[in-house]
C-alpha cells in the first residue's frame, strides 16, 4: 500500500471553504456571521492556520446566482490570503473554458514563488451554465467538459515542469513554450498541487489518470467509500495513486441537542427560491450523465441547503463525536477533511480548540493499534 493510502501513517489533513462568496456557506435566512470581504477573510485566514487547518479553498463564482449576490475572483482573492499568512496553502478554484491554461500556469507560478510555495489550483469542469453563454463561450456536453479538463491539467502540469512544454489536443496546444519563474518545488511537490472534484464516471476517471487530489461532495460512509474504491482502480490502471479530500460543514456543540438544534434552524429558514433555483440548475447537470452519476444526481431539497451537501456527511454533533466520524472517514481513505462553517470565526476557533485535539488524540490511538469507538450511528 501506497503511504499516501494508508490510514494511520499520516495525519489527517484540514481545509476551509473561504467565504469570498456573499450568503455565507448555507442557503438560509439563519444569521450567519461570516462575511465575504477581504479584512473578515484575512483575519480568518490568520486564526485557521493558527487552528491547525493546513489549506483553504476559494471559491469560484463570476456572477451573481443562487444567494451569492456578491464574490471576489478566486486568484487574485488567494493571491491575497496567501501574502497574508505564512504556512496556509490557498487553492484557487478555476474553470478551464474561461481561462487558457498558460495564462493560468504564469499567474500559479508566480503566486507559488511569492508565498514560498504554497498555491494550489481546483479545476472545476463547470456546471452554471448561465457563466459561461453571458461571457460568450460555449457550453459543451458533459464528458466534454472532462475532456478539456484533462487536457488543462496536462497543460498547466507540462508548463510547470518542461523549459521546452509541448502539448497537441482538441482544446489546447503549446508549442516549445517555457514560463519563468518556475513554482517551486520540494520533497513529494514537483508542482503545486492539482485538486478536482465531480461525482460522474467522467470526473473520477479524469482523477485516476491525472490529478493529485479528488475533492468528493459530502457523502455518508459507503457513499464515500464506493468513490474511493473507484478512483483508486481508474489510478492503478495508470500507475499513479490520488489523495481524497471530502467535503462536509461542521457545526460541533458542547452537546448533541445543541447541533442538530442549530441545522434543524438552517433547513427551517433555507432560502427556498435560491435553494430550488440553484436545485434545478445542478440537477441538469447531474443528470446530463450517461450513468445519473452526477454531481447532485440524488440531493434532495435539505442536503442542497449546503450546496455542496455538506449536511451528509455527519460532521454534526459534540466534539467526540465528530472526530469519530473524521476518524471513520480517515479508516476508509480520506487524506482531507474540507470544512464549512456557519460563524466562521467562532467556529473555526471552536473546532481547532474542542475538536481537533480528540482526532489527533484518536489518531494516536489507531497508530497504536487501540480500538476505535463506534461511529455516531444516528447520523451514518
Amino acid at each position: 500500500m501506497a503511504e499516501n493510502e494508508n490510514p494511520y501513517g499520516e495525519l489527517l489533513k484540514f481545509a476551509y471553504w473561504v467565504p469570498n462568496v456573499s450568503g455565507g456557506l448555507v442557503t438560509s435566512k439563519i444569521e450567519q456571521r461570516t462575511d465575504w470581504g477581504y479584512d473578515y477573510n484575512r483575519e480568518l485566514a490568520v486564526l485557521a492556520e493558527r487552528n491547525g487547518f493546513e489549506y483553504a479553498l476559494t471559491q469560484v463564482r463570476y456572477t451573481a446566482s443562487y444567494g451569492a449576490a456578491y464574490q471576489h475572483e478566486s486568484t487574485g482573492f488567494s493571491l491575497a490570503l496567501l501574502l497574508a499568512t505564512q504556512r496556509l496553502k490557498v487553492i484557487a478554484a478555476v474553470h478551464p473554458g474561461l481561462w487558457h491554461p498558460g495564462v493560468l500556469a504564469k499567474f500559479v507560478a508566480s503566486a507559488d514563488v511569492l508565498s514560498g510555495g504554497r498555491a494550489a489550483v481546483n479545476v472545476v469542469s463547470g456546471w452554471f451554465k448561465d457563466e459561461f453563454t453571458g461571457l460568450g463561450e460555449p457550453w459543451l456536453e458533459h464528458d466534454e467538459r472532462y475532456r478539456r479538463s484533462e487536457e488543462f491539467i496536462r497543460v498547466l502540469r507540462e508548463l510547470w515542469t518542461d523549459d521546452h512544454a509541448e502539448f497537441r489536443g482538441d482544446f489546447y496546444r503549446i508549442h516549445d513554450f517555457d514560463i519563468k519563474p518556475k513554482p517551486l518545488t520540494g520533497p513529494g511537490r514537483p508542482h503545486p498541487e492539482i485538486f478536482q472534484g465531480g461525482n460522474s464516471t467522467a470526473a473520477r476517471k479524469l482523477a485516476g489518470r491525472v490529478s493529485d487530489w479528488y475533492f468528493s461532495n459530502g457523502k455518508d460512509f459507503d457513499g464515500f467509500s464506493e468513490q474511493v474504491d473507484e478512483v483508486r482502480g481508474y489510478a492503478a490502471e495508470h500507475g499513479r495513486t490520488v489523495r481524497f479530500g471530502l467535503n462536509g460543514f461542521v457545526i460541533a456543540r458542547d452537546t448533541e441537542r445543541e447541533a442538530k438544534d442549530v441545522l434543524r434552524e438552517i433547513v427551517e429558514k433555507a432560502d427556498t427560491q435560491a435553494v430550488e433555483g440553484f436545485r434545478g440548475a445542478v440537477k441538469q447537470a447531474g443528470k446530463s450523465t450517461s450513468d445519473g452519476k452526477g454531481m447532485w444526481a440524488d440531493s434532495e431539497f435539505a442536503d442542497l441547503v449546503q450546496y455542496n451537501d455538506g449536511f451528509r456527511t455527519g460532521l454534526i454533533g459534540t466534539p467526540e463525536q465528530i472526530a469519530d466520524r473524521a476518524i471513520e472517514y480517515k479508516r476508509r481513505g480520506a487524506n482531507l477533511l474540507l470544512l464549512g462553517f456557519l460563524h466562521y470565526h467562532e467556529d473555526v476557533e471552536y473546532f481547532g480548540r474542542n475538536v481537533l485535539p480528540i482526532i489527533r488524540e484518536k489518531e494516536r490511538d489507531l497508530a497504536r493499534g487501540a480500538a476505535t469507538p463506534e461511529p455516531v450511528g444516528s447520523l451514518s
